[in-house]
């Protein structure tokens, strides 16, 4: 489940920094400097959640459930 909400949040990024390309020729340049950031933000969210920290594992692997071929406790 986090590989697919990292998925659509590098798509949704992608997206914002391409409507604030066709925001800024519109003219529109408080909406198109919105985008950006926003496409930064999550940019950020997703590197903090995938980049390794110094012990060697990703933040995302310490997460509970992520794994689908888990199987039920109990």
């Amino acid at each position: 489940m986090g590989d697919l909400a990292l998925s659509l949040m590098v798509l949704c990024a992608a997206a914002m920094l391409g409507g604030a390309f066709f925001a800024f020729r519109r003219g529109d340049a408080k909406r198109a400097v919105l985008m950006l950031v926003l496409a930064i933000v999550i940019a950020a969210n997703v590197a903090i959640w995938t980049i390794p920290g110094p012990d060697g594992t990703a933040t995302l692997a310490d997460v509970p459930g992520d794994d689908l071929t888990a199987q039920p406790e109990g």
